[in-house]
């Protein structure tokens, strides 16, 4: 989660050198160097693509840009009159650098590291689109999807159809394994989770298996907290990505079946040292004996010291010597 980024020096330099964060997301060679700098520094089991979710929506003809400091800012979709801005006809020519960085890096990785593609779940790429920027409690999304149930639902759709075309793209271009990110999935309450996170997730994740069943899917429904077997169960991914906020004890219970990804508190790795180490090795030993997939439970926060990412690292080696 977060693998390169505002934490790592050589990836600051870079990102000076570009007019935008989306010019380092459609550049191929910048790209690829992104993805290839905590490869290089820490020697981690896969990588993870350097872009972001809001591609899709820029290649919908959703205007998106990031003002420094800020976030993102999107032409917000709100009306009828909006959606019908919206393309899906040309979507993978307007995304093919991203598929370009995917081919080179599959050239350029060693053969042991994976190559880990991702995209935006509908219900948070849709979020951003009615918001228009980045949000606590995505109010207004969730005031139009109540108010305007086909509308929404209607972006919805044009979500799923577009997200499934973006992830095959990037498995046909090299991606070994794809992540479905929900981010703002715990706003929601129950029915509504099942209607814009769950249902969305389960139609992306059942074609990209008719397409392409020998490619691992990752789901991550952040905040889910007691929804996640039911999420489970309705979307069948390969692997479930669990949030800081999981119990891994009940996780484990709940889910004994599934592939676990996660879950240290990205603070932990902020404050490194003894603290990082011990609920590092307390995460290893709960998930102890079932398929599982160390990681943060979410992303990897600026103000990280990149010798604790390399510490932690190591610790984990250490304690699975065939790669935690």
């Amino acid at each position: 989660m977060r693998q390169a980024g505002r934490y790592l020096p050589e990836y600051r330099s870079l990102r000076q050198a570009a007019r935008s964060f989306l010019e380092l997301c459609y550049t191929p060679e910048l790209a690829v160097e992104i993805t290839l700098q905590p490869i290089r520094r820490f020697g981690m089991d896969a990588a993870i693509l350097f872009s972001d979710i809001l591609v899709v929506p820029d290649a919908l003809g959703c205007a998106v840009r990031f003002e420094e400091g800020a976030g993102p800012r999107l032409t917000p979709i709100r009306t009828q009159q909006d959606l019908r801005g919206l393309a899906l006809d040309g979507l993978q020519e307007r995304l093919a650098a991203v598929y370009a960085t995917v081919r080179a890096l599959r050239e350029r990785l060693p053969e042991d590291t994976a190559l880990i593609g991702f995209a935006g779940a509908p219900w948070t790429v849709a979020a951003y689109m009615v918001e228009g920027e980045t949000s606590k409690e995505y109010a207004r999304a969730r005031i139009l999807a109540r108010r305007e149930p086909k509308l929404f639902g209607a972006l919805i759709d044009l979500l799923v159809e577009a997200t499934t075309t973006h992830l095959l793209a990037q498995i046909e271009a090299g991606a070994q394994v794809v992540q479905l990110f929900d981010s703002w999935a715990g706003v929601l309450p129950e029915p509504e989770f099942v209607q814009w996170c769950q249902k969305p997730a389960a139609r992306i994740v059942a074609a990209l298996k008719a397409a392409r069943p020998d490619v691992p899917v990752i789901a991550f429904p952040r905040g889910a907290g007691a929804l996640y077997p039911a999420y489970q169960n309705a979307v069948a991914s390969d692997g479930l990505g669990l949030d800081t906020a999981v119990p891994l004890a009940w996780a484990r219970r709940a889910l004994p079946e599934t592939c676990l990804q996660g879950n240290l508190d990205p603070i932990a790795l902020v404050v490194g040292g003894r603290t990082m180490r011990a609920e590092a090795e307390r995460i290893v030993a709960a998930l102890a004996g079932s398929r599982f997939i160390f990681n943060l439970g979410h992303g990897v926060l600026p103000e990280t010291d990149p010798d604790s990412v390399a510490e932690l690292v190591g610790f984990i080696k250490s304690l699975s010597p065939e790669s935690a």
